[in-house]
């Protein structure tokens, strides 16, 4: 196999996979498809790192940022279609969909991570928004999936307010066009990226400004950062478990990875505006502001949604503050925190079809009465709240350290940020966790193996991260400027 092969199957796969998907009736044969051809994927994007990479192309490229994310965001997806599989199949029995909802729902999963997969592949500002589009529908359509009324309106907010977004990132890529055409010609040479990174320095500085507001504030709202927030909440407690498992590991990075290529396109003209203050600025506003609401959850997965708010505010600031350590901080936290809040979210999947609920307060004792779900479960917060020896400690110990010594002012809010929400998490843990279980327990259904997996992942990595695992981030990192 050959780079451009795995490039291709990166994209054939989960396309072919939906539309045979969408034909099949049966709900374990369309499960175990979905897992496969989710694995599948993931190999092909592995094999990226290892096979010489294809030349770029108007509408593809693989280059060293992008692999980060393509790998990360196909193993995310293959892990939380193997624990979709038995979590969805539980929801099949007891009559929360119907076998037609679930054939629907297999389908939508691949196409989602087709949307996303183009979405991190390509080499055009045109298609890269089409693809995020994509990805923003399906899920939007797999969020409704329960059909209740609270669902729909989770689903109808998220599309509402991420068509908003869209939209005005949809504009901030005219503008940039606009900006290119002078220069680069009408046409297809205008929207290449490496087209666009060569002859960013020509480009009409007061052009880009207006455009990257745009673009900030529009994919800003896919990235989940306050105040642009409000869809992300209600999309986690009402789809899907596994969806809000991809909610939080992939589609906020899809959008994150959007902002990092303009972010890369402006500073290569010198007389535009820096972008890093203002992604320091809604940094450090959604870290602090999704701190503090953590007090005041009452849904467990409403909970773990503010605490993904608070980490994108914090991977954010890190490649505001930009350089190579902040750059390589920022990197290390968005993959610890994808494979963390997966696992969180694998493992509340676990906890809401024991309990029934979703409530906290009828969440108790976890650990006693299932160990061990309730000490994956324990692990996983105290990983995603910087305990070490997890890697979002080494991650969030860089980004302190690294914003200590260029910005002291801003990283004393940092820290307090970060102080307000380990304790709130700490907090929620000890009673989910600890003392006397909650009555009226049901079998558990869903896998614990992507927990696990991610879970040991997670502390290798705090533990001991690989040589070729930093020569590769500080590269990316270097990349990034």
């Amino acid at each position: 196999m050959t780079g451009a092969d795995a490039l291709a199957a990166v994209l054939a796969l989960p396309a072919g996979g939906a539309v045979l998907l969408a034909l099949l009736p049966g709900y374990r044969t369309s499960a175990w498809l979905n897992v496969a051809t989710s694995f599948m994927t993931f190999a092909a994007a592995a094999g990226l790192l290892v096979l010489d990479r294809p030349p770029a192309g108007d509408f593809l490229q693989v280059d060293d940022l992008n692999i980060v994310f393509i790998v990360l965001n196909t193993f995310v997806g293959f892990t939380a279609a193997f624990f979709s599989a038995s979590y969805i199949g539980h929801e099949l029995e007891i009559g929360r969909v119907t076998p037609a909802n679930l054939r629907f729902y297999h389908a939508m999963y691949q196409m989602m991570m087709f949307g996303m997969n183009l979405a991190l592949l390509s080499n055009n500002i045109g298609l890269m928004w089409v693809a995020i589009e994509l990805a923003t529908l399906t899920t939007v359509l797999m969020v409704g999936l329960y059909r209740t009324h609270e669902a729909l309106e989770a689903a109808w907010k998220y599309f509402i307010l991420g068509s908003v977004g869209i939209a005005l990132a949809l504009f901030g890529t005219i503008l940039v066009y606009v900006a290119a055409q002078p220069v680069l010609g009408e046409g297809m040479p205008s929207m290449v990226w490496s087209n666009l990174i060569a002859a960013a320095p020509r480009f009409d500085p007061a052009m880009l400004n207006v455009a990257f507001v745009f673009l900030l504030v529009g994919y800003g709202t896919k990235v989940g950062l306050a105040p642009f927030h409000a869809w992300l909440p209600d999309a986690h407690a009402e789809g899907p478990t596994p969806i809000s498992a991809v909610l939080s590991g992939l589609l906020l990075n899809v959008a994150l990875y959007a902002l990092l290529r303009f972010k890369l396109l402006m500073a290569a003209n010198e007389t535009a505006v820096a972008p890093g203050p203002l992604m320091i600025a809604l940094g450090l506003l959604s870290l602090v502001f999704a701190a503090l609401m953590l007090y005041h959850r009452r849904d467990i997965k409403r909970l773990f949604a503010y605490s993904s708010i608070e980490h994108m505010g914090i991977i954010v600031f890190a490649f505001g503050i930009g350089g190579p350590l902040a750059n390589f901080a920022g990197l290390l936290h968005m993959v610890m925190h994808s494979l963390t809040k997966s696992a969180i979210f694998f493992a509340v999947g676990n906890v809401t079809q024991i309990k029934g609920t979703q409530k906290l307060a009828d969440i108790r004792g976890l650990t006693q009465s299932h160990p061990v779900l309730g000490w994956g479960l324990v692990l996983a917060v105290l990983s995603i709240a910087g305990m070490p020896p997890s890697g979002v400690f080494m991650s969030e110990f860089l980004v302190v350290t690294t914003s200590f010594a260029r910005m002291p002012a801003l990283a004393l809010i940092l820290v307090l940020g970060l102080l307000l929400a380990f304790g709130a998490l700490l907090m929620r843990l000890s009673g989910i966790a600890f003392g006397a279980p909650s009555d009226g327990d049901r079998p558990m259904h869903g896998s614990l193996a992507p927990l696990w997996l991610h879970l040991a992942l997670v502390y290798l990595i705090g533990l001991h991260m690989p040589q070729a695992m930093v020569s590769w981030f500080q590269t990316v990192a270097a990349m990034l400027g």
